[in-house]
């Protein structure tokens, strides 16, 4: 099978799994319509991966291919041994997609972007996978960058984005976990629970959680925070400037950074609440 082939069955099993476990035991009720928001976010789906192929044809994988065969980067030049290139490629990448993620919220011009995937009224399997197609583009820039100076070796950057694109969809799951269960879970992997405290409307909790695969980068650096203030059931999923489906269809959230109200929600307003200037 070829890597696209990979990725696209990937994609396809995780994608059923959590839409069916969201179905059998959802651990909130919907807000919205949610066939409105699945042809929303499928579209923008299907938009970021056009723009990629046509403008990435070699994307990440491709990339590594180039690196290896010419012996570019950090891991070749220490002579890292194979499984340790692999595992340290991995280890890197998620790193780099946490520090990225810090930085759309930190930089007002990126967070206009980044607020498009902030924007949906609830938040399930779909959410995980909406984002403005530039924002896309931006993550893909680094990343390739990253695997070119860092040497990371083809099988580490394959089973990166497989797992960046499986943990996305599980832990913007509308799911139920037992409390137990979901306690030792985040100490190996990012879980529904502890993801979903990062897309509250408060702006202390938006800029916490920001870790995707594993959950360890929030603790290290002081990020991470273990519940929404209001509860799982209680909290409001989104940002305060858009709280009406007609604000956040299709068109207008291609258009969202370029004309759209970006609230406080910069790093520089951790801390305040949604729509104030002073208050902690």
């Amino acid at each position: 099978m070829s890597e696209t082939q990979i990725r696209i069955t990937f994609f396809m099993v995780i994608m059923a799994c959590i839409a069916t476990w969201e179905l059998i035991a959802p651990r909130r009720w919907l807000s919205v319509s949610k066939t409105e928001r699945w042809v929303t976010n499928f579209s923008i789906i299907f938009l970021d991966s056009l723009f990629v192929k046509l403008l990435f044809p070699m994307a990440a994988v491709g990339v590594a291919a180039v690196a290896q065969n010419n012996n570019w980067g950090l891991f070749t030049l220490l002579k890292f041994p194979g499984w340790l290139s692999v595992l340290a490629g991995v280890l890197l990448l998620d790193l780099v997609i946490y520090l990225q993620h810090v930085m759309v919220h930190a930089v007002p011009l990126l967070w206009r972007l980044h607020m498009v995937h902030h924007a949906d009224l609830d938040y399930d399997v779909t959410t995980g996978l909406r984002f403005h197609p530039l924002e896309i583009l931006l993550s893909m820039v680094i990343k390739m960058i990253v695997v070119a100076g860092a040497g990371v070796p083809v099988p580490a950057v394959l089973i990166f984005e497989i797992t960046l694109n499986g943990t996305a969809m599980f832990n913007h799951g509308n799911i139920y976990l037992p409390k137990k269960l979901d306690h030792y879970l985040r100490l190996l992997v990012v879980t529904p629970d502890m993801h979903r405290v990062h897309h509250s409307v408060i702006i202390r909790e938006t800029n916490s959680n920001f870790g995707f695969n594993f959950p360890w980068w929030d603790r290290l650096f002081g990020t991470y925070r273990a519940q929404p203030v209001a509860g799982h059931e209680g909290m409001t999923i989104g940002i305060a400037p858009y709280r009406n489906a007609k604000q956040v269809t299709l068109f207008r959230l291609l258009i969202l950074p370029f004309i759209g109200d970006a609230g406080h929600y910069s790093l520089k307003y951790t801390g305040r609440n949604p729509g104030t200037s002073d208050e902690r």
